[in-house]
């Protein structure tokens, strides 16, 4: 059984995830996943060479920052980019689907929708959280300003939109709430696939 975890930026979906993995579901991390596709594809790096110049990698890494800068000012790029590594993103999870015999696999992604990965889910949980958590959580991890926070999100789903398509809700401005609602929802899908 595959579960579809996603959530906007800020949501708090690797806090989510953490706790499902310590119920004993396996993993599937799709941003991880692209970041390393991303600076190991030969193939994958020389198209992004293509599309945002040679500046995309520095010292032979992907160069994270100029990359955002390129993307989020400039919404073709972003769609073209996610058309580059989405696809490879894809390939991969499906290998490790079939190499793991896990019985309840969370695939983790921030665009879930957007990429059309929520098509590999049996079922779809989306995370929220209030904007005022989701802004504070998100300048203390990556140190950005209000404004390119709320500039990014406006390249994803609202969380209205990732509701209405999603089987689970988990409102996480609570740990203790949050994890109370994962034990909850995990029970009910290792029922479900009874």
């Amino acid at each position: 059984m595959v579960i579809g975890l996603t959530g906007g930026i800020g949501s708090g979906k690797t806090t989510v995830l953490r706790f499902f993995e310590e119920l004993g579901a396996k993993v599937f991390i799709a941003d991880v996943e692209a970041k390393a596709l991303m600076n190991t594809d030969k193939d994958l790096i020389k198209d992004i060479k293509n599309l945002l110049g040679e500046e995309a990698y520095l010292n032979g890494e992907l160069n994270r920052k100029y990359v955002a800068t390129k993307v989020f000012e400039d919404s073709k790029k972003i769609a073209l980019l996610n058309a580059l590594v989405h696809p490879k993103v894809r390939n991969r999870f499906i290998n490790f689907k079939e190499k793991d015999i896990s019985s309840l696999i969370i695939y983790e992604a921030a665009i879930l929708f957007e990429s059309g990965s929520d098509t590999l889910c049996d079922y779809i949980i989306t995370v929220v959280s209030d904007l005022k958590t989701k802004v504070k959580r998100i300048i203390a991890r990556d140190g950005i300003s209000e404004q390119e926070i709320l500039s990014r999100m406006k390249h994803q789903y609202d969380d209205d939109f990732k509701i209405k398509k999603s089987n689970f809700v988990i409102q996480n401005n609570n740990l203790k709430y949050t994890r109370s609602q994962v034990n909850t929802i995990y029970n009910i899908l290792n029922n479900l696939k009874k």
